[in-house]
């Protein structure tokens, strides 16, 4: 170890902590903007549809652009393409909390979605360039948990900076924060390797671009309007296309945006795929369980936003831990407990009908929670130990690229689900809960919970498969 690793690997907790600050802000701006809608809604005089898109234009540019940011971390170096977001998201955060303008606020969220993707797609990576492999399960599994909690946070700390001061401050939290974090990174941060001789692959990008900008596009309009809407399923042909074009085009190049070779190896397309599978249970978990607390349990939103801090105190405390297993004993069977336990979890949400005493889905919630936290930090662990030093980019890139294209598909999936299952239940289309008759709602409540539970028992049945042949094999 050199001088200049040794001064890294001294500093290691502390690039930890300012990592996990980006990292916060990135996921927490994903989601604390949901409840201020109807305030700027107001103060902007626009409708609540025209309003959204400052939602959905940072979760289309997030998507569209990390992969390419992570293949720019391994062209040019992670630290470099970290920096670069920092600043970014700072700049963009300043825009939005300065305008009165819709136009300008939702090109400002796109910048802001940018600068996150730039964090978002190096952090795993410079954590396991940084961190031994001894320490490194328990390092992911903090910034599984900040990524977590910036997600689940976001509505109560945004509903308390709305309450007290402007929207604004939603936003312009973030620079002094911003500030801070970018000059730490150029004192303490691993200096980036010098660039690599490769091409970037300009043609791959814009068809990946395409592909998520359409998809995520249909699928959060299609909820607004009707998924039969012609120009909803033309954006959806548009993005079986583009990503069929893309698949081809990555194939025919020697240095692509996307090395799919990565996804032979079956450990780390596995531990995607159980990713992708948890992900989509929780975030389908956490669009559903707001209506059932505010509409079925009758309770304040000031109530219901603290009842769902719960899973992410839970996971705050159990993510950690069982990063810090997962050093000592393996990921793999961390994985399979974590994997059956969430689904346990949301079986026993689905029993739940109108009448249930709300302390049973509070306990049913923190063992699903505590399934998922002993899940996502080894899993973390598995996806970024099975690529080599030089793909360690664009493997945490698919790995937050992977998470935010679940969140939306979870969140599609459950109203889709919900509202087609409600539907069949009182006999006509409808799309919002209906006053009076909460066991129609539990009805559709319960098909969403089974279906998620069902996702979860195919990933443990997986998993359990990878294990027993690991284990036949002596490779754990």
């Amino acid at each position: 170890m050199n001088e200049i690793e040794s001064e890294v690997y001294k500093n290691r907790w502390i690039i930890l902590v300012n990592v996990l600050l980006a990292t916060f802000m990135g996921t927490l701006d994903g989601s604390i903007v949901n409840v201020a809608l109807p305030v700027m809604s107001q103060k902007m005089n626009v409708t609540m549809g025209e309003i959204e898109w400052v939602v959905t234009s940072f979760l289309i540019v997030v998507a569209a652009t990390i992969l390419i940011f992570g293949r720019l971390g391994d062209i040019i170096g992670k630290t470099k393409v970290f920096r670069f977001g920092i600043v970014v998201f700072t700049i963009g955060s300043l825009l939005c909390g300065l305008t009165n303008s819709l136009p300008i606020l939702v090109a400002a969220r796109a910048i802001q979605a940018i600068g996150a993707a730039g964090t978002m797609s190096t952090n795993q990576g410079i954590i396991t360039q940084v961190f031994p492999a001894r320490e490194r399960g328990r390092a992911l599994g903090v910034i599984g948990t900040f990524v977590a909690l910036g997600a689940m946070a976001g509505p109560p700390i945004g509903g308390l900076i709305v309450s007290a001061v402007s929207w604004r401050y939603i936003f312009l939290i973030n620079v002094p924060i911003g500030i801070i974090v970018f000059l730490m990174t150029t004192k303490i941060f691993p200096k980036s390797d010098k660039a690599k001789n490769e091409k970037f692959d300009g043609r791959g990008a814009i068809l990946f671009a395409i592909t998520m900008v359409a998809l995520f596009g249909a699928m959060g309009q299609g909820q607004n309007t009707s998924y039969n809407n012609p120009v909803i399923k033309a954006a959806f042909i548009i993005s079986i296309i583009s990503f069929i074009l893309f698949i081809i085009v990555e194939k025919k190049l020697e240095v692509p945006l996307l090395q799919l070779n990565i996804f032979k190896n079956s450990l780390f397309s596995i531990s995607i795929t159980c990713g992708f599978i948890a992900s989509i249970s929780i975030s389908a978990s956490n669009i559903i369980l707001p209506f059932y607390f505010q509409d079925t349990q009758k309770l304040s939103p000031e109530v219901t936003g603290l009842l769902m801090m719960v899973s992410p105190i839970v996971l705050s405390v159990v993510s950690p831990f069982s990063g810090y297993l997962s050093d000592k004993i393996g990921s793999e069977i961390l994985t399979l407990i974590g994997l059956i336990v969430t689904s346990v979890g949301l079986l026993l949400i689905a029993t739940l009908n109108e009448n249930s005493p709300i302390i049973f889905l509070m306990v049913f919630i923190v063992i699903m929670t505590l399934g998922n936290g002993m899940f996502q930090s080894p899993n973390n662990s598995l996806i970024m130990s099975t690529v080599s030093k030089d793909k360690l980019g664009i493997a945490g890139s698919v790995n937050a690229l992977v998470r935010n294209v679940a969140m939306v598909t979870g969140t599609s999936l459950a109203t889709l689900l919900l509202y087609n299952r409600m539907s069949h239940k009182i006999g006509y289309r409808v799309i919002d809960y209906i006053k009076g008759r909460d066991d129609v709602f539990m009805y559709g409540m319960r098909y969403v919970y089974l279906f998620v539970a069902s996702l979860c028992i195919i990933g443990a049945v997986i998993t359990g498969i990878r294990y027993y042949n690991s284990r036949k094999k002596g490779l754990r």
